[in-house]
């Protein structure tokens, strides 16, 4: 075992000098990234003796959510990005492998430098992995000649570059035939892109066309019908159970499989000067061949309770975040809802006391519906029931909440939840009565 000073962290890492194979920590996080920290600082909260270790491989944290602000021109990548090595609390080992092998029958986590990292508890939150090979042609044209996605910190800003300097024609948005974290970027982007076109005086001679794989706009009726007057007023085509299958960069060409009412599916091919490409997605490979994992199912998801998100057959394994299996949207104001759920579950196992604590399902998707316009679509999960935060009217388009996406939640993300403290007060109250028209 590492013995840590007090209140000093350590950082494994694979070129460091380790005298043995074996370590073990009372509890281990798989992921530092929203998930990860959130818990960690919720945990030392309550308890700051705790001996835990994060296994986590980047040097680099950054704010998702932020991303599509990137495509749309509004943040700068690099306001999006911290140092790992800031946020992960104090007395708390960092350990910057990859996991790629879980043993929970004999509490062990292998990692890629070939540590055994042994556990009494651990929490399971690594993300989710971006399947850009699963398109055929994709991973060859993402980032140049019109093909970007703002699913990556590196393609994010040629999306911009993109809507900035597009002169008309064919700009296509997608949506995967798979589970993706934040169900409403996709179409984000889009609408972003749709008002910088009306901007620049192209949009005449421009064909903006969404194509998913959804029956429907979005996954909540409320916040769905408001999506459809959208794209109905803006003269946006939308092609519903629509897969891109190939990206064909020679000539500019997106291949799909087109579902048709009497379930037979044509291939179409679709001319492009630009396409945002969401791709598909799915838990890390080392969750999908672990025990972990649901069985026989094709994503991997970490098999938990979606109430106390205790794994169903390994009292304890934890998961929460993008790679668990809850059926909630991947976001990371679901993290938010998970994680005070979870350590509380989670403390109140490793004191023999009953798990009491639930998730209700809660999540949120800013659906940015243009520059200066977002609907704020709250929701539970688990019943597809709008919920609001604020004593407003969720189902609508507000100029307020479109302040809160750009100034507020990143501030929240970065100096409340990734430090284990609620959002709440008198600034909340003020933001409510400021912003309510």
């Amino acid at each position: 075992m590492v013995t840590l000073p007090e209140k000093q962290s350590q950082n494994i890492t694979s070129d460091s000098e380790i005298s043995v194979k074996k370590i073990h920590y009372q509890i281990v996080i798989i992921g530092g990234g929203a998930a990860g920290i959130t818990c960690t600082s919720l945990l030392l909260a309550q308890n700051d003796s705790l001996d835990i270790a994060i296994i986590e491989p980047e040097e680099k944290h950054y704010y998702q959510p932020g991303w599509t602000m990137v495509g749309g021109g509004v943040f700068q990548v690099e306001e999006t990005v911290r140092n790992e090595q800031d946020l992960i609390p104090q007395g708390v080992t960092w350990i910057k492998d990859y996991a790629v092998k879980l043993d929970p029958d004999n509490n062990i986590v292998l990692t890629k430098e070939g540590l055994e990292v042994e556990y009494n508890y651990l929490i399971v939150c690594p993300g989710i992995q971006i399947n850009w090979h699963l398109i055929k042609g994709l991973k060859e044209a993402i980032g140049k000649n019109g093909v970007t996605s703002n699913y990556s910190p590196i393609y994010a800003p040629y999306t911009w570059e993109l809507i900035q300097n597009f002169k008309g024609g064919n700009a296509i948005f997608t949506y995967p035939n798979t589970p993706i974290k934040c169900g409403g970027a996709p179409q984000k982007v889009m609408y972003m892109a749709d008002d910088m076109f009306r901007q620049l005086g192209v949009r005449d001679r421009t064909n903006v066309t969404y194509c998913t794989t959804l029956t429907k706009m979005f996954f909540v009726k409320e916040y769905s019908d408001i999506l459809d007057k959208v794209v109905a007023e803006r003269n946006i085509e939308v092609k519903f159970r629509c897969n891109l299958k190939e990206i064909k960069a020679d000539n500019k060409e997106a291949v799909f499989d087109l579902t048709k009412d009497d379930e037979t599916v044509e291939e179409i091919t679709l001319k492009y000067d630009m396409i945002h490409v969401a791709p598909p997605q799915s838990a890390p490979d080392f969750l999908k061949e672990s025990p972990l994992a649901v069985p026989n199912n094709p994503f991997g998801w970490v098999d938990v309770n979606k109430d106390t998100l205790q794994h169903n057959r390994y009292p304890n394994v934890f998961a929460l975040g993008d790679a668990s299996s809850l059926p909630t949207s991947k976001t990371a104001a679901a993290i938010r809802g998970q994680a005070p759920v979870l350590v509380a579950n989670l403390l109140a196992l490793m004191t023999s006391k009953p798990l009491e604590n639930r998730y209700n399902g809660y999540t949120c998707c800013p659906l940015i519906t243009g520059y200066n316009k977002l609907v704020m679509a709250e929701f539970d999960g688990y019943t597809f029931t709008p919920m609001s935060s604020f004593p407003l009217n969720p189902i609508k388009e507000r100029w307020s909440m479109w302040i809160m996406k750009k100034h507020i939640l990143p501030w929240v993300y970065w100096h409340r939840m990734l430090k284990g403290q609620q959002f709440e007060g008198n600034y909340i109250k003020f933001m409510q009565w400021q912003y309510k028209k």
